[in-house]
């Protein structure tokens, strides 16, 4: 239940994240974190549900990455291996649960999913009021939280990292630096293969080829723009597509509505 602010680039977890204590079930943290900012690549003993209330977080474990907005958070289990950094300067809000307590079914896999009102505000009277809270209201606040976040709709939506190392950190490249937009060749230079290798691996290992997999990251990048409405036609512009039209039909295609109606459902 503290407040950091990352003043370096990587920073490490909250301790609440190993206090294991089962009269505390839930145990709150905020960080303001700068952006392309992030936390040292770690696991511990509490489930985690990560939010930011403001800006993108990417979540990366060993072998997926996920692009968050503030309409989602990601639920990731006790001892699952993974790591946050900010896409945007962002207002991070988790909640950390003790492992003797058993939510999502026992998943054991991180899940992005959508941010409720009721968890929202939640998470909210926890890690701002949380310093003129007893314990006992804590606790009670706590088991609600347990009861939404079993109740929360999973978003199935993730981008495949793969297991071969030059694959892995040509991905680690793209996502480390998302405005970036070298050529196949020089990314595929940079990690020592080459351009052939690279699209063989993307197929075998993620099931995408590189450009679907390079748009769909695009895609889930640009819900932030889309939430903020910024103008479509801008953003088909910034994601390369040649015209609006192209661009609402792969955003349908992935999400499964227009970017309108996606921010009129989420607002």
């Amino acid at each position: 239940m503290t407040n950091d602010i990352l003043n370096t680039s990587m920073q490490s977890p909250s301790d609440v994240a190993y206090i294991l204590d089962a009269s505390q079930p839930v145990l709150s943290h905020k960080r303001s974190m700068q952006a392309e900012s992030g936390i040292v690549p770690h696991a511990h003993p509490r489930g985690q549900l990560l939010w930011a209330v403001e800006g993108i977080l990417r979540i990366t474990s060993e072998n997926a990455v996920w692009v968050v907005p503030s309409t989602h958070a990601v639920w990731s289990p006790g001892n699952v291996y993974h790591q946050v950094s900010g896409e945007t300067a962002a207002q991070t809000r988790n909640i950390y649960v003790d492992p003797s307590y058993t939510v999502r079914d026992g998943e054991k896999s991180i899940t992005m999913l959508e941010m409720s009102p009721l968890m929202r505000e939640l998470i909210l009277k926890l890690t701002e009021s949380n310093a003129s809270m007893s314990k006992s209201r804590i606790q009670r606040l706590g088991w609600v939280v347990l009861d939404e976040l079993d109740v929360m709709k999973s978003f199935l939506l993730y981008l495949p990292a793969g297991n071969d190392p030059r694959l892995k950190k040509l991905i680690s490249n793209i996502v480390n630096n998302p405005s970036q937009s070298l050529a196949l060749s020089t990314l595929a230079h940079d990690v020592g293969a080459s351009v052939r290798t690279i699209e063989r691996l993307f197929k075998a290992e993620t099931g995408m080829n590189y450009r679907q997999w390079r748009s769909r990251f695009r895609l889930m990048h640009a819900l932030d723009n889309v939430i903020h409405g910024s103008n479509t036609t801008m953003i088909a512009h910034e994601l390369g597509y040649k015209s609006v039209s192209s661009f609402i039909v792969a955003f349908k295609r992935l999400f499964g509505c227009t970017p309108q109606d996606y921010l009129l459902h989420k607002n």
